[in-house]
């Protein structure tokens, strides 16, 4: 199956969208790609020799889930919408950096999910090696509560 570019199911704008292609996607499974590389969207993230903090492993995480969520709401006509996340538990990366010119594979999957709270187990592979993993907490706000969120009480 075809899909749009990750863009697509986000409500970010560049630069803050960091990853390239949905690759595939299911009922409680998503997977993206970015590749690194100085015209790549994360090139304004890349060290001096091409590579990417694995700190932002979380982010790419974090951006897969709201793709999978993003998806999903257009499977029913709903616009993407902002979604927090709450916390993650073991994350790790086995790298200091994603290797320049690296391709990587994030893999998320649903573990738990109810009206508002989701929480899933996340990996990053490169070359069919997982290279970094955790699990991420997340929570879907209404529109009323992201006004409360971004506008203060008196909104």
């Amino acid at each position: 199956m075809a899909y749009y570019s990750a863009q697509h199911y986000l409500p970010h704008q560049s630069p803050m969208v960091m990853l390239d292609t949905l690759h595939d996607v299911g009922e409680a499974f998503a997977e993206c790609r970015v590749t690194l590389g100085e015209d790549g969207v994360l090139a304004p993230f890349l060290d001096d020799q091409g590579c990417l903090p694995n700190w932002f492993a979380v982010e790419l995480m974090a951006q897969t889930i709201g793709v999978w969520r993003g998806w999903h709401g257009l499977e029913q006509a709903i616009p993407p919408t902002i979604g927090m996340l709450l916390g993650g538990r073991a994350i790790s990366c086995d790298l200091p950096v994603f290797p320049a010119g690296s391709e990587l594979h994030i893999c998320v999957n649903l573990i738990l999910q109810d009206e508002k709270i989701g929480s899933f187990e996340c990996g990053i592979s490169i070359a069919g090696k997982q290279v970094a993993r955790g699990r991420l907490n997340t929570y879907q706000p209404d529109s009323e509560e992201i006004k409360k969120l971004t506008l203060g009480n008196g909104a």
